[in-house]
């Protein structure tokens, strides 16, 4: 399937903001283990969601050392999570994640 870099990118931002605000995958860590993909490109990706007015926030543990803590969605902004929810398959297929 041949994707635009424009597409691609803002499908990865939807599905990472979507495992961060369904609790499945909210750190670091745990997106890259959902989807595959660097490190360094979980963190851009999480960086760059106010790009898309997507509010997302990191809430360090109590007592925790080290960055040790969650992200979470605060607000949508203009983009509705329904519509992820109903073409995730689609989304995860033109990113090739698991």
């Amino acid at each position: 399937m041949d994707v635009s870099k424009t597409k691609s990118s803002f499908y990865r931002r939807l599905y990472v903001a979507y495992l961060i605000d369904s609790d499945t995958a909210s750190n670091i860590p745990a997106l890259t283990e959902a989807t595959g993909m660097p490190r360094r490109t979980a963190q851009d990706t999480v960086a760059a969601l106010a790009d898309l007015d997507i509010t997302c926030e990191f809430e360090q543990e109590q007592g925790a050392r080290n960055h040790a803590g969650r992200y979470r969605i605060r607000d949508w902004g203009a983009i509705d999570r329904r519509w992820i929810e109903q073409n995730l398959a689609r989304i995860k297929a033109v990113l090739e994640y698991p």
